[in-house]
């Protein structure tokens, strides 16, 4: 007897996906919840877990098709099957940058999307690699090892799209954009389209936020086991700000505004095909420690691609950090249906008068874009304000000034 599976449900107004890899073969051995296939959508990768035990049936799609909620995508028969390890990878089909799925190794079951995609870096064939972690599984340092032990054998990646050369060895290479890269660029024209978008600036101050963070940096990381970095003293003051300035919070829907009494503060983070917006809910009551901690889970798991589809939906304003990738000063886009956006940017000594004299300070600048037809510059410039002077004085933010 065959049990069906089907495209599950992928959240809120998302109706389709794409075929990302298969993570088992026909005919291998499958334990019940045990993810067999992994389904790219608009925001994030999505394994596919079997409903029973059984055998890997067919696979019924090829790895870049486009698949709807409720698709048939393989069945899983009844049985005992044979053993993973011999299954030869599946072959990518289409120009999409999808990677075919790599040989098991040993007895594992699926890889973790994190090893997966280590395996693809390196070029290493995991079936020829003894596992460290549990149950024999690999882990990315043995990938890592292995790699670096022996030569690599070719990466196990999709043929690019024919490249055409000229007479003077110029060439040029067609990739078929990813699905999230393609939602991105859709978003970010509509709010350019859409919203009468306004960049305002300002500079702060981090001299009282460095020394802070210097002095207590081991305690606080022995107390909560997470780093002190710069972002919990952002989102804090920031939702200090927001109470004071509400309209940066509200958004807009039909001819009415809509204001928030909490600050769920969407977080920009690197994920491997582009950044991911995670919300941190209800920022407004936890602490820097929990902000912090919320923060590292979701950078962490965004490199691992384990980020779920209800931890990116809503958000009320978000915080965007191109200072660590070095950028001096931009103008960020807004993520509608918000209204606003925080660009911070890098930290870099300038000079500065400070009570007539010109000293040497740790200075950053702040962009804040919002939709004007919603926010006002006076709003702006206020929440920006405040912003800066909870910087300038984290004792501030402790006494809820």
């Amino acid at each position: 007897m065959a049990t069906e599976v089907l495209v599950p449900t992928l959240g809120e107004s998302i109706t389709e996906a794409t075929v990302g890899e298969w993570l088992k073969q026909p005919g291998d051995a499958v334990a019940a919840d045990e993810p067999i296939a992994s389904l790219e959508t608009d925001k994030v990768s999505v394994e596919v877990p079997s409903p029973v035990a059984g055998v890997m049936g067919q696979h019924a799609v090829k790895v870049g098709d486009t698949v709807e909620v409720g698709a048939l995508i393989t069945t899983i028969e009844s049985g005992d099957g044979a053993p993973a390890k011999s299954a030869a990878p599946q072959p990518a089909v289409t120009e999409a940058p999808a990677a075919p799925a790599p040989a098991a190794s040993g007895d594992a079951a699926a890889l973790s999307p994190s090893v997966r995609r280590a395996v693809l870096e390196h070029g290493v064939d995991p079936s020829t690699v003894k596992g460290t972690g549990k149950d024999g599984r690999l882990t990315k340092e043995d990938v890592a090892a292995a790699a670096s032990s022996k030569p690599a054998a070719p990466a196990a990646a999709p043929a690019p799209a024919p490249t055409a050369a000229t007479s003077g060895g110029r060439k040029e290479e067609r990739v078929k954009m990813t699905r999230l890269r393609q939602t991105i660029a859709k978003r970010l024209k509509e709010a350019q389209n859409t919203a009468a978008m306004l960049t305002t600036f300002n500079d702060v101050d981090m001299t009282a936020v460095i020394e802070a963070r210097a002095k207590y940096k081991d305690l606080f990381e022995k107390k909560h086991g997470v780093r002190l970095g710069f972002m919990g003293f952002f989102v804090k003051a920031a939702t200090m700000a927001l109470k004071d300035i509400p309209a940066v919070n509200a958004s807009i829907e039909g001819d009415e505004i809509v204001y928030h009494d909490y600050a769920d503060i969407s977080v920009a983070v690197s994920a491997p095909n582009g950044l991911v917006v995670p919300v941190i809910r209800d920022a407004q009551d936890l602490s820097v420690a929990g902000i912090e901690k919320t923060i590292g889970d979701f950078g962490k798991r965004a490199k691992d691609g384990t980020l779920k589809m209800d931890e990116m939906k809503g958000g009320t304003f978000t915080i965007s950090n191109g200072g660590v990738f070095g950028s001096l000063m931009s103008t960020p886009i807004i993520n509608p249906p918000q209204s606003a956006v925080l660009g911070l940017h890098r930290i870099e000594e300038r000079p500065v008068v400070r009570d007539g004299q010109v000293v040497v300070r740790p200075m950053m600048y702040l962009a804040l874009s919002y939709d004007h037809r919603l926010i006002d510059g006076r709003e702006a410039v206020t929440f920006l304000v405040a912003l800066k002077n909870a910087i300038e004085d984290p004792t501030r933010i402790l006494i809820d000034l």
